[in-house]
């Protein structure tokens, strides 16, 4: 068995980081799907491959770290150590021979690596940047962690637009759209929205700039 691993949500300041994990026998099967990076592909063409991944795969896993869960283990730990207790939490669910995963440190191999020694079994593990590009059992887990992470802001969307009469934006601290809806509710109500990673720069620098 094989197993895929990535990310979605990394870098937003609104909204879960999603991990998933995709195991399989043959990847042949997911070449025949055409599935690649799932920042290549349309939200719809997202979804629509989640379904037939979902279906093909002999299992599938989903972690979300909440805001709140990445702000408190930010205290005493790097957001890289965070998503790399994540991953291997994530390995033990799905047991598998090999394991591909797409690197989120700088040093791919001192990821896989510290990935190696946090597991209580023996296992290959091929750590390299971009294997979402590269390996079609990790751009199916792009995929899948994508379209989760999508579906948690559609919710939190939801939630909160009401309270203000303003779109959320895509959560990315660069999105002028995300930054007013902060903004506006820091202004509101005197504090930050629920879903917003309080320990990201940008949630800092607008509740002291409104405060």
């Amino acid at each position: 068995m094989i197993c895929g691993i990535d990310e979605a949500g990394r870098g937003p300041v609104i909204g879960p980081i999603v991990i998933a994990g995709v195991k399989i026998d043959d990847d042949n099967v997911l070449r025949k799907l055409h599935v690649k990076d799932s920042k290549k592909h349309s939200p719809h063409r997202r979804e629509v491959l989640f379904k037939q991944i979902v279906e093909v795969v002999d299992d599938y896993h989903v972690v979300y770290l909440k805001p709140s869960e990445i702000d408190e283990m930010r205290k005493r730990l790097t957001l890289n150590q965070i998503e790399l207790r994540a991953f291997a939490d994530l390995m033990k669910i799905l047991r598998s021979d090999i394991y591909y995963v797409d690197a989120v440190d700088v040093d791919d191999e001192r990821f896989g690596e510290e990935l190696s020694k946090l597991l209580p079994f023996d296992a290959e593990i091929i750590s390299e940047h971009k294997a979402d590009e590269k390996y079609p059992v990790v751009s199916a887990a792009s995929i899948v962690a994508k379209v989760k992470r999508d579906a948690e802001i559609r919710k939190i969307a939801k939630e909160l637009e009401p309270e203000l009469g303003l779109p959320l934006g895509s959560g990315y601290p660069a999105d002028p759209i995300t930054q007013k809806f902060i903004g506006e509710w820091v202004d509101r109500f005197g504090s930050l929205p629920p879903h917003v990673r309080r320990s990201w720069k940008t949630a800092k620098r607008l509740l002291q700039r409104k405060l």
